[in-house]
């Protein structure tokens, strides 16, 4: 394959993009990026420089040094770099230097897989696959919930399943890049659906997108 191949991934928090991302890029022996996972990274560095959180320029620069290669997921799982991410995430400079760094991640051979809130709509609008993956609410805190204690920690549900519409609502109604389906993106919901279900619909619509591929580039 000549040009890289990209699959788009969007879709609300706990809905499992980020499993199936995974096993997506298992499987056909693509490069996977969480996105979220750099402005994780890029709050993380402020953190530990003891640089502000409000400074625009500031964040933009550590952005700009980002080295995608080091994401460390559990790491940057931590409850307080998420918070720091949150704020810093809502600045246009940030998300201009984020969103470059994944367009030239997204070009890698021989494909790649990218896992968002604005993948297809706006990272990779180009993409030949992109999917939404949704679950409601309730399944999505259960999700999350579970996860939590089954981690050693404690949870209420009511509380996890609040914080779970509270940010769908900041993911959905920010001015920049808010979470939506690209109006071509495939709707998967996994609210009764399994892990294996939801990478076998996925496989089928990227087996038809690269057949399609290899079909157009033959002739």
């Amino acid at each position: 394959m000549t040009s890289s191949f990209t699959i788009a991934i969007d879709g609300p928090a706990a809905a499992g993009k980020g499993t199936l991302s995974r096993l997506i890029a298992a499987h056909y022996g693509f490069h996977h990026l969480d996105t979220g996972l750099t402005y994780r990274a890029t709050a993380k560095a402020l953190l530990d420089a003891g640089l502000p959180l409000d400074d625009e320029a500031v964040a933009e620069e550590i952005a700009r040094e980002l080295d995608l290669s080091g994401l460390d997921r559990a790491i940057l799982a931590r409850h307080e770099i998420g918070e720091a991410a949150s704020r810093i995430a809502v600045m246009p400079a940030v998300r201009r230097a984020l969103v470059e760094a994944q367009r030239r991640f997204a070009a890698k051979l021989p494909g790649t897989v990218l896992d968002g809130r604005d993948i297809g709509t706006v990272v990779c609008p180009n993409a030949p696959v992109k999917l939404y993956v949704t679950a409601s609410p309730e399944v999505r805190a259960k999700r999350r919930f579970d996860e939590i204690v089954a981690g050693g920690g404690s949870a209420v549900f009511d509380e996890v399943c609040a914080d779970v519409k509270k940010r769908d609502e900041r993911d959905m109604g920010r001015a920049d890049s808010p979470l939506r389906p690209a109006e071509d993106a495939h709707l998967l919901d996994t609210s009764e659906m399994s892990i294996e279900a939801a990478f076998h619909a996925a496989k089928s619509i990227i087996d038809a997108a690269l057949a399609q591929k290899q079909g157009s580039g033959s002739r």
